[in-house]
């Protein structure tokens, strides 16, 4: 199958951008997941001292280990194969893994493979698993590029005055590095959260409460043993108890958390795109390249355009992830199973839309004249400074003085401003200080 015969554009149109998440996310990857749990899990029984087990040593955990560390397409194409007879893809990992063991001489200890467990066991380890490297290698990565850009151009315009809308109107200026730099804080702030977030993972047999380790090996402490094996070897957080599945709450709050940051990056979007329509920002233009198919002259915020949409794509899939994941009948139903396969395409959706907000913002070039004219035209936006001082210094009603000057539909400039000042009943040295306020220069601290 090419690009071209694709029918999710994460894998199509769009794969070049999502081609990092294939190791953690693909059908590939969850059966190499799979087959690493499986093998640590049989290295863990073998450390814990298991007696059928005390003749193993560790010079085998290597070969061991080379189960998963060398998997390929092929291994994963014989376990499908396998899977065509069992039905049953963890099954099909277990028997695989046992053929395996003939290769490195472990065949008679082959029936501690998958030893006490229950599918969940594996799923509900190896998909949180995959979800935590490829945060920590994927995610954040891609989160920081476009982070470090937003920090940059926010200090690169920390100095440029623009006029700021509320409801869409003119409203006391501002500074475009400090509307910038309300998006760093914003994503800083929900990726601290995400640190918080632990990676939880479910092992405990058929319904949680390790039935078959127990009974035949009574005197173990096999919640010990799952701490240890989940938290130790993996590097997850053990739930306990569960039913036969992990509860999947922290998975929940990691999908609400990714979709705030998306929502961020979403306004952030909508923002420039905004800024890009009132002609603040020009675009590099790329030699070759058409903006419409039909207008010439065009050189669309396409990058803005396509982040939203995927952003908003993910956010759709993320929020039916955190309401349903949680959710399950008694000790489990099957419902989970087929969602879960589907956590990569968000993520996949997201990576494009940090893609493609971070191109735009590499396009962007900055046209203060344009900025500067609004500025100049807009000089009803000094009223609010000039009311305050008055309110200052006891004038009478100077809130309704200035309603009364820019609440006309007579055009307000410097000349205008300035006339008003000088009929001001005030001293000359609080006319001058109102002299001096501009709309460049009125944009607080």
């Amino acid at each position: 199958m090419t690009s071209l015969q694709a029918i999710s554009p994460i894998d199509g149109r769009y794969s070049s951008k999502t081609k990092p998440l294939v190791d953690y996310f693909s059908e590939q990857a969850l059966i190499k997941y799979r087959v690493r749990v499986e093998i640590e899990y049989f290295i863990a029984l073998v450390e814990h001292g298991l007696p059928q087990l005390k003749d193993i040593s560790e010079s085998k955990f290597q070969d061991l280990r080379k189960i998963y560390n060398e998997f390929s397409s092929r291994d994963a194409q014989e376990i499908k194969e396998i899977e065509k007879t069992t039905n049953h893809d963890v099954k099909a990992v277990e028997y695989f893994i046992k053929d395996k063991f003939d290769n490195i001489e472990l065949s008679e200890y082959k029936e501690f493979i998958h030893f006490g467990l229950t599918s969940q066991d594996i799923n509900n380890t190896a998909v949180p698993l995959s979800i935590k490297e490829a945060m920590e290698e994927v995610y954040h990565p891609a989160l920081e590029d476009l982070l470090e850009k937003l920090e940059h151009l926010a200090q690169d315009w920390k100095d440029i005055p623009m006029l700021a809308r509320t409801h869409g109107q003119p409203a006391t200026p501002t500074r475009l590095g400090k509307e910038i730099k309300v998006f760093v804080v914003r994503l800083k702030e929900q990726m601290k959260f995400l640190q918080d977030i632990p990676n939880a993972a479910k092992f405990g047999g058929a319904t949680g409460n390790f039935n078959a380790h127990k009974v035949a090996y009574p005197h173990i402490n096999w919640k010990s043993f799952g701490k240890d094996f989940v938290q130790g070897s993996l590097g997850l957080h053990h739930s306990f108890p569960t039913t036969q599945i992990e509860h999947y709450d922290h998975m929940a709050s990691l999908f609400d958390a990714l979709k705030r940051i998306n929502t961020i990056i979403l306004d952030l979007d909508k923002d420039i795109w905004s800024y890009v329509s009132m002609d603040y920002f020009k675009q590099k233009i790329k030699k070759g390249e058409v903006g419409s198919s039909a207008m010439p002259h065009k050189v669309n915020p396409i990058d803005f355009e396509n982040s939203e949409g995927n952003l908003g794509i993910a956010n759709a899939l993320f929020e039916h992830l955190a309401a349903k994941l949680p959710v399950s009948r008694l000790q489990r139903d099957l419902t989970d199973s087929t969602v879960l396969r589907t956590i990569g395409v968000p993520f996949g959706h997201t990576l494009i839309g940090f893609s493609s907000t971070l191109k735009g913002l590499n396009k962007l070039l900055l046209n203060e004249a344009k900025l500067n004219e609004d500025l100049e035209k807009n000089w009803a936006v000094v009223a609010e400074a000039i009311q305050t001082i008055l309110r200052r210094e006891g004038y009478p009603n100077p809130y309704e003085a200035l309603k009364g000057l820019t609440r006309t539909n007579e055009k307000i400039n410097k000349d205008s401003i300035s006339q008003f000042i000088e009929q001001l009943d005030v001293s000359e040295e609080i006319k001058e200080e109102l002299q001096q306020i501009t709309p460049q220069n009125y944009t607080g601290i």
